[in-house]
């Protein structure tokens, strides 16, 4: 099987910002929660809790790509 040439690159979109639950670790991204408390925490204790962690993402100076060929994630800057 010859090398891939990566001749066919998807632009991948940026990373938002992430939150994690510092009780049930679920991480999602900050917009997407809308309540201010972890929706898993309540759907499954019943409890509303507050207490998140914010999570370090890549460089935002950084664009990244995925092969559609071969899978491989490439970054430049």
């Amino acid at each position: 099987m010859p090398a891939c040439t990566h001749r066919q690159l998807v632009l991948l979109p940026a990373e938002k910002a992430r939150v994690r639950c510092r009780h049930c670790h679920l991480t999602l991204n900050a917009g997407d929660l809308t309540t201010r408390y972890c929706p898993e925490c309540f759907a499954t204790h019943k409890t509303k809790r507050y207490d998140f962690e914010d999570l370090v993402t890549v460089d935002p100076g950084r664009t990244r790509y995925r092969c559609e060929e071969c899978g491989i994630l490439i970054e430049s800057q």
